[in-house]
């Protein structure tokens, strides 16, 4: 139940997808949070999806886990980098949940034997969930992203339930419509029709919108500006240039510059409790976006790359952002090359490539596809001293790397690949057989956060400056405990545990034997903040810019 002037804004987009709805989203909330009011962000996916856990990553992005375990979409991740903290289940929503809460609740008689149909019944859900995120953040705002672009079948259900809201709250409901305003490179002009067109799309649902966040190549001009303010009806003061940028960080203060928060606030008459400090925010970007910062190049070898003729870095923007808050941090520039893994097993010699970086990082990932040409990634990452970092698959791989080729177990392996491995380093665990015997895919892994235990004079141990810690998990696969005693005793180090020591956490290598070869099981890329780097990403960068530094010198 909505608490009385609870205040919502609703952020939807025009004439294409893409155009930064969550980046809008985030901004917003981070202006208001600074401005001293508590704000919840909601991102709404139309799919028929439950979770982001199913979806195929070079089509939809990385699945972004939440500390409870819930698989959300990217856009989550962005909501607690912009606002540095975690989020809850109920801040996240997709037609998939919606439409079950509601056929459970017709099969438990909750209607009272009423013929249940898509208004009222499926409309009233969404509302209802949208209210009890408000309630459960304890929140006075919540800023909430409609996913997909006006005019789309699966997003109008949304666009009803954000008009319902404002026909019951007028004054605590605003829209926000992030559009796109096109330069064809023949007329050399900028068009404000498509955005027009898509006001008035809008406006068929029965909603206005208030502000018109402009997105465009470069800043929107006045004449622009003056002739949307007359054809869509919105102030010309609420029409905000958003002109691409280097960094998605520099938004918010783009849009402080702009006076949006300000904005907002009168809109909604709201007094402002205080000037949005962005010092600290000013700060990291401004170190980020440093040019001048001395290099550091890693590569990442992975496979959900290719899509098409396109490169897909978004099934690894986590592993991007995390990477970046770390070099700015240390003063450094991260320049990030892209290696498909499935071109070093088409051409082994391209292994020989990997010397020209200062550090390698294998993600996370599923499948067969790419897995030779990673485990000759990590042995050149070995053998030739590079710094390593393996996330989840990434660890699992570099275990598998050291059996084989220091062990000597040459039928190492990943059940996961090979059923009946020789040597099964890296099993299915016990608790994940009977949900594949039952083909339970969805929602069933290892998710969300565990504790893990951190053994002394480790580089686990000194870069977390902690002796247990809590980390995002996604997997079902798990280092085999038969084999991690010989695994030792030959030299690999298991410095973070579960509690109970059933299950490796983090692999790694003494300094001694290598200046940084660690890998996790975890992901820790999910819990890297712009202003808290995390500590794992910061020592892997540290090595990598010591690495460079000595090839320079």
């Amino acid at each position: 139940m909505a608490r009385e002037g609870h205040k919502y804004i609703f952020v939807l987009g025009g004439v294409m997808s893409g155009v930064g709805k969550g980046v809008v989203t985030s901004s917003i909330g981070l202006l208001l949070q600074q401005k001293g009011y508590p704000v919840n962000l909601v991102k709404i996916d139309p799919y028929l999806n439950v979770d982001a856990g199913t979806m195929n990553p070079t089509e939809h992005g990385e699945v972004f886990v939440l500390t409870s375990g819930l698989e959300t979409d990217q856009d989550m991740g962005n909501y607690e980098r912009f606002l540095g903290r975690d989020l809850g289940n109920e801040d996240y929503m997709t037609s998939g949940m919606v439409y079950q809460a509601v056929i459970e609740r017709e099969r438990a008689l909750g209607y009272g034997g009423k013929c249940v149909e898509t208004i009222p019944h499926v409309r009233d859900e969404i509302i209802a969930r949208i209210e009890k995120a408000a309630d459960h953040n304890g929140s006075r705002m919540s800023v909430v992203e409609i996913g997909g672009t006006v005019g789309d079948f699966q997003n109008a259900l949304y666009i009803d339930a954000a008009r319902v809201l404002k026909m019951r709250y007028p004054d605590d409901v605003l829209f926000v419509m992030v559009s796109y305003l096109p330069t064809p490179g023949t007329l050399g002009e900028m068009k404000t029709k498509p955005t027009q067109t898509a006001v008035r799309e809008l406006n068929s649902y029965g909603v206005q919108p208030d502000f018109l966040i402009a997105r465009a190549p470069r800043p929107l001009d006045e004449k622009r500006k003056e002739k949307l303010a007359v054809s869509v009806n919105v102030r010309k003061e609420h029409i905000i240039s958003a002109p691409d940028i280097d960094s998605i960080y520099e938004a918010p203060l783009n849009f402080e510059r702009d006076k949006l928060g300000e904005a907002i606030l009168e809109s909604l008459r709201m007094p402002e409790k205080r000037k949005a400090s962005l010092a600290a925010w000013a700060k990291f970007v401004k170190s980020a976006t440093n040019d001048k910062a001395p290099e550091v190049k890693v590569a990442i070898v992975g496979k959900y790359f290719d899509t098409g003729d396109f490169v897909l870095s978004d099934a690894y923007l986590s592993v991007i952002e995390a990477i970046k808050f770390s070099a700015a941090k240390l003063g450094k520039r991260a320049k990030i090359t892209w290696i498909n893994s499935k071109d070093i097993e088409k051409d082994p010699k391209r292994v020989n490539d990997l010397a020209r970086y200062d550090g390698i990082i294998v993600p996370g990932g599923f499948g067969e596809t790419g897995i030779e040409g990673k485990l000759a990634a990590i042995r050149y990452a070995r053998e030739h001293r590079i710094p390593y970092f393996g996330l989840c698959y990434g660890m699992q791989l570099m275990v598998i790397e050291y059996a084989r080729n220091v062990l000597g177990l040459k039928g190492a392996h990943t059940t996961e690949i090979k059923k009946n491995a020789d040597e099964p380093i890296v099993d299915v665990m016990l608790a994940q057989k009977k949900h594949l015997a039952d083909n339970k895919y969805g929602g069933t892994m290892r998710l969300g956060a565990y504790p893990a235990y951190l053994k002394k004079g480790t580089i686990a141990r000194a870069a977390y400056k902690a002796e247990m810690v809590q980390e995002r998990h996604r997997h079902r696969y798990e280092i085999n405990n038969a084999y991690v005693e010989r695994l030792e005793a030959a030299g690999l180090v298991f410095s973070g545990t579960s509690p109970d020591k059933s299950l490796m956490e983090i692999a790694e290598l003494e300094k001694s034997a290598h200046p940084f070869m660690l890998g996790t099981q975890f992901h820790p890329e999910l819990q890297a903040r712009p202003l808290a780097p995390h500590p794992l990403f910061t020592a892997f960068i540290e090595a990598a810019a010591a690495r460079a530094k000595s090839e320079r010198a």
